[in-house]
């Protein structure tokens, strides 16, 4: 996945947000793994719930070390009762597998499909209309539901997700069908390629976290403001690690905020309130659509409250900011 395209970050990020943007996300992983969530040991390896996800459904989590520490965060998707598919993250793919193989039990089947499945994002308000053209029964798909159906002739696994915060599918489909998947996709004068340049600042728009970057085996979810995916009603790795956590106080909390000027924060730089380091930029960037810079990041114990003013840099004149709550982008065609 390159960087940008001929147009340029900005210009396709607009265009995400405007038309329809096509990205080529074939680096991801695929895991299959068949049996019951109890019976397989899957509904402890994954902090949602899963017995309760409908069949062609999907649903977003983590796996854990013991530690609380998030290992990868990732999307699981009900085939069939017993059969899912479990979508990783491209940096994680060799750990979560062994992850995977060592905590399923002897009654679990597992394979690895990432090798053999592609993986193309179709986002923006015209998805829907592009994408009727080839796959129309895909039309009636709600927000994280998916379906098999025929793409040019192939298999193909069409999902309503995406990691834009617009109307979008990701297209799984077969590894040597999709360059004419592609090709067929963008003749389509309405859709242009974007690249991971873009693609950066579309979900720090929705305040989408990146692994790696936002989060990683030293970060937990209730740290990361992702406690929403982790089901404390039933038993999986790291739970305990959690609970201590959440009884002894949470150490750092996640922060959002917007710059008062062009300027945009960086990762790794320093942030301020009054006049005091309180804690680092995970992720910064300009955002063509508020014409600000935008950033997440980490405060030490303290929450700050929306509306408070800290600064953020390594030099000076540091950059003045103003805390704000996610997403950063309120209106989308996310769930239209």
């Amino acid at each position: 996945m390159p960087i940008q395209y001929a147009e340029g970050i900005l210009a396709e990020t607009l265009y995400t947000r405007q038309a329809a943007a096509c990205f080529d996300i074939c680096h991801m992983g695929e895991f299959l793994v068949k049996g019951t969530p109890e019976e397989s040991g899957l509904e402890k390896i994954i902090t949602v719930r899963l017995k309760d996800i409908p069949e062609g459904a999907c649903r977003y989590g983590s796996i854990l070390n013991p530690e609380g520490g998030v290992i990868d965060d990732l999307i699981v998707y009900r085939k069939k009762q017993d059969e899912w598919m479990i979508v990783v993250n491209a940096g994680t793919l060799e750990k979560d597998r062994e992850h995977f193989k060592k905590f399923l039990t002897r009654d679990a089947e597992f394979c690895d499909l990432s090798e053999k499945l592609g993986k193309i994002d179709l986002q923006g308000p015209l998805a829907r209309e592009i994408l009727k053209t080839l796959a129309p029964e895909t039309c009636g798909l709600s927000y994280y539901t998916f379906m098999e159906t025929d793409l040019l002739g192939r298999k193909a696994l069409v999902s309503r997700t995406g990691y834009t915060g617009e109307l979008g599918y990701e297209l799984f489909f077969s590894r040597p069908g999709i360059p004419e998947l592609w090709e067929t996709l963008l003749s389509d004068k309405r859709l242009k390629p974007a690249g991971l340049g873009s693609r950066d600042i579309l979900r720090l728009e929705m305040g989408y976290s990146l692994y790696g970057q936002d989060i990683d085996e030293t970060t937990t979810p209730l740290e990361a403001g992702l406690e929403r995916y982790v089901d404390f009603h039933k038993d999986f790795i790291g739970k305990e690690a959690l609970l201590a956590q959440k009884n002894s106080g949470i150490p750092r909390r996640r922060v959002f905020f917007k710059t008062l000027s062009r300027r945009s924060p960086r990762h790794l730089q320093k942030i301020y309130y009054n006049e005091k380091p309180c804690g680092e930029v995970t992720s910064g960037s300009f955002s063509p659509h508020l014409g600000c810079g935008i950033g997440m990041g980490f405060t030490g114990p303290i929450d700050l409250a929306q509306g408070e003013v800290i600064s953020v840099g390594e030099g000076t004149p540091r950059i003045e900011a103003v805390v704000t709550d996610k997403p950063f982008m309120k209106s989308t065609s996310l769930k239209k």
